[in-house]
């Protein structure tokens, strides 16, 4: 945060350095507004590279496993360029650096999911996906495993056959481990 801060205010320097060289050449025949507009001008730019670029910048340097499946994109008054193009503001990951196929029942995936906000904390959780029936819980601290590997008690939430969610987790990676040995 501090490194985007410092981004915009030597923008400001560069926009109102840019007009008040223009203004020289010119020899002083533009406006004397014209250098706080460069300055206003720098920053807003910039601003607006950081806001569009944090997403695919998070992205590029997420390890080979981890794998978008959403991004959530709106539109704001505020800043009335997203009407044009909407702004990502929070992405979904699923992490199969630590997915798990279940011994007993191969239509159970474990694997990691990743919520990453725009100016957030990162917040990780597990998810068990039954591929079979497109089904997936969110796993908690307080849900725990029968004998079989299945989640006791847990939520499960109905998905589409072809949600990028289900097909990213349920399709997997080369690291994948097994649940429910014993």
């Amino acid at each position: 945060m501090l490194m985007e801060f410092l981004a915009v205010i030597v923008a400001g320097f560069g926009g109102g350095g840019t007009a008040l060289i223009l203004r020289r050449l010119s020899g002083r025949r533009l406006p004397e507004w014209l250098t706080p507009a460069g300055v206003a001008a720098g920053m807003l730019a910039m601003v607006i590279y950081l806001e569009y670029s944090w997403a695919p910048r998070y992205e590029a340097g997420l390890p080979e496993d981890v794998i978008v499946v959403s991004k959530n994109q709106h539109s704001s008054w505020m800043r009335p360029w997203t009407y044009a193009v909407p702004l990502t503001n929070r992405l979904i990951a699923v992490d199969n650096r630590i997915r798990q196929r279940n011994s007993k029942n191969p239509d159970l995936v474990l694997t990691g999911v990743i919520l990453q906000e725009r100016w957030a904390l990162t917040m990780g959780f597990k998810s068990m996906f039954d591929c079979a029936n497109a089904l997936r819980a969110d796993l908690t601290e307080g849900t725990r495993l029968d004998e079989a590997g299945i989640p006791v008690s847990a939520e499960w939430y109905t998905l589409a056959p072809d949600d990028r969610f289900l097909t990213i987790a349920c399709g997997g990676e080369a690291h994948e481990g097994v649940v429910g040995e014993g």
